[in-house]
Protein backbone atom coordinates (compact mmCIF):
# COMPACT_ATOMS: atom_id res chain seq x y z
CA UNK A 1 0.00 0.00 0.00
CA UNK A 2 1.00 3.53 -0.75
CA UNK A 3 2.72 5.11 2.47
CA UNK A 4 0.45 8.45 1.07
CA UNK A 5 -3.02 8.81 1.79
CA UNK A 6 -3.78 10.93 -1.19
CA UNK A 7 -6.18 9.83 -4.11
CA UNK A 8 -4.38 7.36 -6.82
CA UNK A 9 -5.86 8.24 -9.95
CA UNK A 10 -6.98 4.98 -11.60
CA UNK A 11 -5.88 3.59 -15.34
CA UNK A 12 -8.18 4.87 -17.90
CA UNK A 13 -8.14 3.90 -21.47
CA UNK A 14 -7.13 6.96 -23.67
CA UNK A 15 -9.48 5.90 -26.47
CA UNK A 16 -12.77 5.50 -25.38
CA UNK A 17 -14.38 3.70 -28.08
CA UNK A 18 -12.28 1.22 -30.26
CA UNK A 19 -13.91 0.17 -33.65
CA UNK A 20 -11.39 -1.52 -35.65
CA UNK A 21 -9.00 0.96 -37.02
CA UNK A 22 -11.11 3.80 -36.01
CA UNK A 23 -10.32 4.85 -32.59
CA UNK A 24 -11.80 7.70 -30.43
CA UNK A 25 -9.82 9.35 -28.04
CA UNK A 26 -11.51 11.26 -24.91
CA UNK A 27 -8.71 14.50 -26.31
CA UNK A 28 -10.99 13.91 -29.74
CA UNK A 29 -13.88 14.20 -27.97
CA UNK A 30 -13.36 17.08 -25.83
CA UNK A 31 -12.04 18.88 -29.31
CA UNK A 32 -15.92 17.88 -30.74
CA UNK A 33 -17.97 18.52 -27.46
CA UNK A 34 -15.98 22.13 -27.23
CA UNK A 35 -16.89 22.82 -31.45
CA UNK A 36 -20.28 21.38 -31.13
CA UNK A 37 -20.95 24.04 -28.54
CA UNK A 38 -19.38 26.70 -30.90
CA UNK A 39 -21.36 25.72 -33.24
CA UNK A 40 -24.68 25.85 -31.23
CA UNK A 41 -23.66 29.18 -30.06
CA UNK A 42 -22.89 30.71 -33.21
CA UNK A 43 -26.00 29.46 -35.06
CA UNK A 44 -27.88 31.02 -32.17
CA UNK A 45 -26.33 34.80 -31.98
CA UNK A 46 -26.45 34.68 -36.02
CA UNK A 47 -30.32 34.20 -35.90
CA UNK A 48 -30.52 37.35 -33.56
CA UNK A 49 -27.92 39.46 -35.21
CA UNK A 50 -26.65 38.00 -38.50
CA UNK A 51 -23.44 38.31 -38.30
CA UNK A 52 -22.36 35.91 -41.22
CA UNK A 53 -24.60 34.66 -43.76
CA UNK A 54 -25.79 31.20 -44.01
CA UNK A 55 -23.61 29.84 -46.40
CA UNK A 56 -20.95 31.94 -44.33
CA UNK A 57 -21.64 29.76 -40.82
CA UNK A 58 -21.63 26.53 -43.19
CA UNK A 59 -18.12 26.62 -44.37
CA UNK A 60 -17.21 28.63 -40.65
CA UNK A 61 -16.49 24.92 -39.01
CA UNK A 62 -13.63 23.67 -41.61
CA UNK A 63 -11.83 27.24 -41.42
CA UNK A 64 -11.78 26.76 -37.58
CA UNK A 65 -10.66 22.91 -37.57
CA UNK A 66 -7.78 23.71 -40.56
CA UNK A 67 -6.64 26.92 -38.35
CA UNK A 68 -6.70 25.66 -35.01
CA UNK A 69 -5.16 22.18 -35.99
CA UNK A 70 -2.45 23.51 -38.06
CA UNK A 71 -1.64 26.06 -35.28
CA UNK A 72 -1.75 23.91 -32.35
CA UNK A 73 1.04 21.51 -34.47
CA UNK A 74 3.42 24.71 -36.00
CA UNK A 75 3.05 25.96 -32.07
CA UNK A 76 4.38 22.66 -30.45
CA UNK A 77 6.81 22.34 -33.37
CA UNK A 78 8.19 26.15 -32.89
CA UNK A 79 7.77 26.51 -29.63
CA UNK A 80 8.20 23.30 -27.52
CA UNK A 81 10.35 21.00 -29.67
CA UNK A 82 12.02 22.78 -32.16
CA UNK A 83 15.29 20.50 -32.68
CA UNK A 84 13.65 17.47 -32.34
CA UNK A 85 11.77 18.18 -35.81
CA UNK A 86 14.48 19.42 -37.07
CA UNK A 87 15.85 16.27 -37.06
CA UNK A 88 12.94 14.07 -37.79
CA UNK A 89 11.22 16.12 -40.45
CA UNK A 90 8.76 13.55 -41.07
CA UNK A 91 7.49 13.15 -37.45
CA UNK A 92 5.76 17.14 -38.06
CA UNK A 93 3.20 14.55 -40.03
CA UNK A 94 2.42 12.43 -37.13
CA UNK A 95 -0.01 13.85 -35.35
CA UNK A 96 -0.82 10.38 -33.81
CA UNK A 97 1.74 10.65 -31.76
CA UNK A 98 0.72 14.07 -29.85
CA UNK A 99 1.69 17.27 -29.58
CA UNK A 100 0.08 20.00 -29.78
CA UNK A 101 0.23 24.07 -28.35
CA UNK A 102 -2.69 26.09 -27.08
CA UNK A 103 -1.03 29.48 -27.56
CA UNK A 104 -0.12 27.79 -31.64
CA UNK A 105 -3.83 26.98 -31.64
CA UNK A 106 -4.84 30.32 -30.66
CA UNK A 107 -2.52 31.66 -32.95
CA UNK A 108 -3.61 29.84 -35.69
CA UNK A 109 -7.04 30.71 -35.30
CA UNK A 110 -6.66 34.02 -34.99
CA UNK A 111 -5.22 34.54 -38.42
CA UNK A 112 -7.86 31.40 -39.80
CA UNK A 113 -10.64 33.66 -38.65
CA UNK A 114 -9.15 36.47 -40.16
CA UNK A 115 -8.64 35.56 -43.46
CA UNK A 116 -12.17 33.99 -43.27
CA UNK A 117 -13.59 36.92 -42.50
CA UNK A 118 -12.06 38.52 -45.39
CA UNK A 119 -13.36 36.14 -47.92
CA UNK A 120 -16.91 36.40 -46.28
CA UNK A 121 -16.97 39.75 -45.38
CA UNK A 122 -17.64 39.53 -42.07
CA UNK A 123 -16.84 41.72 -39.07
CA UNK A 124 -13.60 40.52 -37.26
CA UNK A 125 -14.19 41.81 -33.64
CA UNK A 126 -18.07 41.02 -34.31
CA UNK A 127 -17.05 37.25 -34.73
CA UNK A 128 -14.23 36.89 -32.41
CA UNK A 129 -15.97 38.30 -28.93
CA UNK A 130 -19.05 35.52 -29.61
CA UNK A 131 -16.12 32.88 -30.03
CA UNK A 132 -14.33 34.42 -26.96
CA UNK A 133 -17.36 33.53 -24.87
CA UNK A 134 -17.83 29.99 -26.02
CA UNK A 135 -14.11 28.98 -26.30
CA UNK A 136 -14.00 28.25 -22.27
CA UNK A 137 -15.98 25.11 -22.89
CA UNK A 138 -13.37 23.93 -25.34
CA UNK A 139 -10.90 24.36 -22.97
CA UNK A 140 -12.82 23.09 -19.98
CA UNK A 141 -13.52 19.65 -21.76
CA UNK A 142 -9.50 19.77 -23.18
CA UNK A 143 -8.52 20.12 -19.48
CA UNK A 144 -10.39 17.23 -18.30
CA UNK A 145 -9.19 14.77 -21.27
CA UNK A 146 -5.61 15.96 -19.78
CA UNK A 147 -6.31 14.78 -16.67
CA UNK A 148 -8.18 11.27 -17.84
CA UNK A 149 -5.06 10.26 -20.24
CA UNK A 150 -2.95 11.37 -17.08
CA UNK A 151 -0.72 13.76 -18.94
CA UNK A 152 0.47 17.54 -18.40
CA UNK A 153 0.41 17.17 -14.28
CA UNK A 154 1.43 18.90 -12.02
CA UNK A 155 4.39 19.58 -9.28
CA UNK A 156 5.00 17.39 -6.66
CA UNK A 157 3.01 18.45 -3.49
CA UNK A 158 2.31 17.46 0.27
CA UNK A 159 -0.92 19.27 -0.27
CA UNK A 160 -4.12 17.04 0.90
CA UNK A 161 -5.34 17.71 -2.94
CA UNK A 162 -2.37 16.04 -4.31
CA UNK A 163 -3.08 13.19 -6.57
CA UNK A 164 -1.02 10.23 -7.45
CA UNK A 165 -0.73 9.84 -11.40
CA UNK A 166 0.90 6.16 -11.70
CA UNK A 167 2.43 7.09 -14.87
CA UNK A 168 4.03 9.73 -12.48
CA UNK A 169 5.71 7.90 -9.61
CA UNK A 170 5.02 7.43 -6.19
CA UNK A 171 4.50 11.04 -5.00
CA UNK A 172 1.39 12.88 -4.94
CA UNK A 173 1.16 16.10 -7.93
CA UNK A 174 -0.91 19.03 -7.95
CA UNK A 175 -4.17 17.70 -10.52
CA UNK A 176 -2.85 20.90 -12.34
CA UNK A 177 -4.86 20.04 -15.40
CA UNK A 178 -8.35 20.40 -12.67
CA UNK A 179 -7.16 23.79 -11.72
CA UNK A 180 -6.80 24.94 -15.53
CA UNK A 181 -10.17 23.58 -16.18
CA UNK A 182 -11.23 25.36 -13.39
CA UNK A 183 -9.67 28.63 -14.14
CA UNK A 184 -9.44 28.64 -17.59
CA UNK A 185 -12.89 27.00 -18.33
CA UNK A 186 -15.75 27.55 -15.26
CA UNK A 187 -14.23 30.64 -13.81
CA UNK A 188 -13.54 32.42 -17.60
CA UNK A 189 -16.77 31.21 -18.87
CA UNK A 190 -18.74 32.59 -16.19
CA UNK A 191 -16.73 36.60 -16.37
CA UNK A 192 -17.22 36.38 -20.03
CA UNK A 193 -21.28 35.03 -20.04
CA UNK A 194 -21.80 37.69 -17.95
CA UNK A 195 -20.34 40.50 -19.89
CA UNK A 196 -21.52 39.39 -23.34
CA UNK A 197 -25.27 40.42 -21.85
CA UNK A 198 -23.71 43.30 -20.71
CA UNK A 199 -24.74 45.84 -23.60
CA UNK A 200 -22.48 48.71 -23.34
CA UNK A 201 -19.53 46.01 -22.85
CA UNK A 202 -20.74 43.95 -26.01
CA UNK A 203 -21.44 47.18 -28.33
CA UNK A 204 -17.04 47.60 -27.71
CA UNK A 205 -16.29 45.32 -30.35
CA UNK A 206 -12.94 43.35 -28.89
CA UNK A 207 -13.76 43.95 -25.87
CA UNK A 208 -14.85 40.72 -24.98
CA UNK A 209 -11.80 39.02 -27.29
CA UNK A 210 -9.37 40.93 -24.79
CA UNK A 211 -11.32 39.86 -21.67
CA UNK A 212 -11.26 36.16 -22.96
CA UNK A 213 -7.16 36.68 -24.17
CA UNK A 214 -5.97 38.43 -20.73
CA UNK A 215 -7.99 35.68 -18.68
CA UNK A 216 -6.72 32.65 -20.28
CA UNK A 217 -3.32 34.48 -19.80
CA UNK A 218 -3.59 34.99 -16.73
CA UNK A 219 -4.95 31.45 -15.87
CA UNK A 220 -1.95 29.72 -17.85
CA UNK A 221 0.51 32.04 -15.85
CA UNK A 222 -0.33 30.90 -12.49
CA UNK A 223 -1.05 27.40 -13.04
CA UNK A 224 2.39 27.10 -14.39
CA UNK A 225 3.87 27.77 -11.32
CA UNK A 226 1.76 24.33 -10.14
CA UNK A 227 2.33 22.14 -13.52
CA UNK A 228 5.19 20.07 -13.98
CA UNK A 229 7.68 21.45 -16.83
CA UNK A 230 7.88 19.51 -20.61
CA UNK A 231 10.80 17.24 -19.45
CA UNK A 232 12.51 18.16 -22.82
CA UNK A 233 12.46 22.40 -21.39
CA UNK A 234 12.38 22.42 -17.85
CA UNK A 235 12.52 26.13 -16.80
CA UNK A 236 13.21 28.84 -19.33
CA UNK A 237 14.62 30.71 -16.87
CA UNK A 238 14.68 30.69 -12.80
CA UNK A 239 11.34 28.65 -12.23
CA UNK A 240 9.80 30.73 -15.73
CA UNK A 241 8.32 27.83 -17.79
CA UNK A 242 7.86 28.64 -21.79
CA UNK A 243 3.77 28.54 -20.93
CA UNK A 244 4.54 31.63 -18.70
CA UNK A 245 6.63 33.57 -21.28
CA UNK A 246 3.88 32.56 -23.84
CA UNK A 247 1.60 33.83 -21.87
CA UNK A 248 2.92 37.41 -21.63
CA UNK A 249 2.37 38.38 -25.26
CA UNK A 250 -1.41 37.06 -24.46
CA UNK A 251 -2.51 38.95 -21.84
CA UNK A 252 -0.83 42.04 -23.30
CA UNK A 253 -2.59 41.41 -26.63
CA UNK A 254 -6.20 41.41 -24.61
CA UNK A 255 -5.02 44.84 -22.43
CA UNK A 256 -4.43 46.72 -26.11
CA UNK A 257 -7.54 45.11 -27.32
CA UNK A 258 -9.58 46.52 -24.11
CA UNK A 259 -7.75 49.96 -24.71
CA UNK A 260 -8.30 49.87 -28.33
CA UNK A 261 -12.36 48.99 -28.13
CA UNK A 262 -12.96 51.80 -25.16
CA UNK A 263 -11.11 54.24 -27.21
CA UNK A 264 -13.04 53.45 -30.51
CA UNK A 265 -16.30 53.39 -28.10
CA UNK A 266 -15.82 57.07 -27.14
CA UNK A 267 -14.76 58.33 -30.64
Amino acid sequence: MNQYSNFVLPYIDPVLISLGPLQIRWYSLAYIFGILATLFWLGFVNKKEKIMSKEALDNWLAWAVLSIILGGRLGYIIFYNFGYFVSNPLEIFAFWHGGMSFHGGLIGSGVGMYLFCKKNKVNFFKLTDNLSVIAPIGLFFGRIANFINMELYGRFTDSKFGIIFPNAGLYPRHPSQIYEAFLEGIVLFLVLIICRFNKKIYQKQGFLTGIFLIGYGLARFIVEFFREPDDHLGFIFSQITMGQILSLPIILTGLYLIFLSTKTAKS
